[in-house]
């Protein structure tokens, strides 16, 4: 059974079940969340916890069963988190343009204003969840990308060995453009607001009200330093 979880007092009904099986049968629950389980249904298994695929298992699988070039396998493993479930769906979609997308998205919030900000969100609200969930979830790697440079930049003080780290690829330029847009706080203020965003994405909030909301809290905390938003 997945996501037992989502079980409510329904699975109360299940409890004889699984204490007392039928011969031979063994039931299996896969969850996400320990926490969210109902604690009677919990009492009566055996935890075993598996631990996330790293991102070097995701890539090779990318790369030998589904013959994706180890560029695009890197990337969709580092946004996938060690799901390859996640992976595949993400493989979905490896032809977006995340980066162009977000770049117009932040010159909307920033620059071009309003006008600007209701064109996108009406582009962005004709996409599935999926994509939208996995935009989002770009914008958060980005952000984390760009204070790990940050931190980087701080130990080592020298541009030049910085640079010859990282490269100059597309995602490190947009994360050192990052840093340049917002200092540490506000990019931790807008991480925060993006998982939340995605969070009432997958519970089937109403994408073009949910994209307004997240516009002007981006814009309070890139251009007022607003990190503190009312819910």
């Amino acid at each position: 059974m997945w996501m037992p979880e989502f079980l409510g007092k329904e699975g109360n009904k299940l409890l004889k079940l699984i204490e007392e099986p039928p011969p031979n049968t063994l039931f299996i629950f896969v969850a996400e969340s320990e926490n969210q389980i109902l604690q009677t249904i919990l009492s009566r298994t055996q935890l075993v916890k598996i631990a996330p695929l790293t991102d070097t298992d995701i890539e090779v699988a990318l790369e030998l069963k589904s013959g994706v070039k180890i560029e695009k396998a890197t990337q969709i493993a580092i946004l996938s988190e060690g799901n390859y479930r996640e992976a595949l769906q993400l493989l979905q979609h490896a032809e977006d343009d995340w980066n162009g997308l977000l770049r117009e998205w932040l010159n909307a919030i920033v620059r071009t204003g309003p006008a600007a900000q209701v064109k996108w969100i009406e582009d962005i609200s004709k996409e599935g969840r999926e994509k939208q969930k996995q935009f989002l979830k770009y914008f958060t790697h980005l952000l984390e990308q760009a204070i790990r440079l940050r931190t980087i930049e701080q130990r080592t003080m020298n541009n030049e060995q910085r640079t010859a780290d990282n490269g100059t690829n597309n995602e490190t330029d947009f994360a050192l453009r990052l840093n340049k847009l917002c200092t540490i706080s506000q990019q931790d203020a807008i991480i925060t607001e993006l998982d939340k965003a995605s969070y009432y994405i997958e519970r089937n909030a109403n994408s073009k009200m949910l994209f307004h909301a997240l516009s002007i809290k981006l814009y309070h905390i890139i251009s007022n330093n607003s990190l503190i938003l009312a819910n």
